[in-house]
């Protein structure tokens, strides 16, 4: 994800600069990627339990990206110093692995990767339980979750980013949660984080246009209260402004001429726009 940065109100009909574009002989290095990405959360989600540490998580992401002959996007960019992004309960992104980090019955944390196989950026996350879940970290997570989807179902081609801000706010302020606004989608393919920005509030019909073969993020954090957050001392992990729960989920895609194609499904993840959203 990328830190908002403020446009204008009005509609982009152009495609602007550093706008991620892929054309159709650039969809299967975007595949593998995706499914590399996919199946390091695959390996990581069995793994997480009560007395495994962040920095444990990190190990394997390496281990596994190492593997399977890629690299791991988020190691040393801009100094970050791990190979994927742990966020824990309150921790709204950007968590650094942390052999001291442990975590607890109850917990819930992010896991968020980023591989590069052959010059293209799979990148996503989960929020994972760990151990036996309270009622309000279960719901938050379902939530959250099922905003993704809502947000991934209203891409179109030549739809609007607001399209995708919108669905997402509408259904989590809904549910009596909050939805983040510090922090954004982004495109993605053969760079880390370009445009499109994708904000996850907004209004239909708002923001940049999506034509087919714009490729990017949708990654909504959906917050238990406050939707502000603040970034601590270490300049990357940005928490929740009082300390209550925050979840996310993240999907890289592409437009398509009936919708739009995920790259990042789980090997067990059933797509709902199979079914109405």
């Amino acid at each position: 994800m990328i830190r908002v940065k403020r446009k204008s109100k009005r509609q982009s009909k152009r495609i602007p600069r550093n706008f991620s574009m892929l054309g159709e002989d650039e969809l299967p290095q975007m595949r593998a990627a995706g499914q590399l990405a996919a199946s390091l959360l695959d390996m990581v989600g069995p793994r997480i339990q009560p007395g495994v540490t962040t920095d444990d998580i990190d190990n394997w992401v390496q281990e596994m990206t190492d593997d399977l002959g890629a690299i791991s996007a988020p190691f040393g960019y801009h100094g970050f110093p791990a190979h994927c992004c742990t966020s824990v309960n309150d921790v709204v992104c950007h968590g650094i692995p942390d052999p001291k980090r442990v975590l607890k019955d109850g917990d819930i944390i992010n896991v968020d990767v980023t591989p590069i196989l052959d010059g293209y950026y799979g990148d996503c996350s989960r929020t994972f339980l760990v151990g036996e879940p309270t009622e309000l970290a279960q719901k938050l997570v379902e939530t959250t979750y099922e905003s993704m989807w809502r947000g991934i179902a209203a891409v179109k081609p030549n739809g609007y980013v607001g399209d995708i801000g919108h669905a997402i706010q509408q259904f989590a302020e809904s549910k009596g949660y909050s939805v983040v606004r510090q922090f954004t989608g982004h495109g993605i393919a053969t760079d880390f984080h370009t445009e499109p920005q994708i904000l996850h509030y907004g209004e239909p019909g708002k923001g940049d246009m999506l034509p087919i073969g714009t490729s990017f993020t949708i990654e909504p954090m959906i917050n238990l209260g406050d939707w502000r957050c603040q970034v601590l001392d270490d300049d990357w992990t940005a928490v929740t402004v009082d300390g209550k729960l925050s979840a996310q989920f993240e999907h890289t895609m592409v437009v398509t001429a009936t919708g739009v194609e995920i790259f990042t499904l789980g090997a067990q993840e059933k797509n709902p726009l199979l079914k109405n959203v």
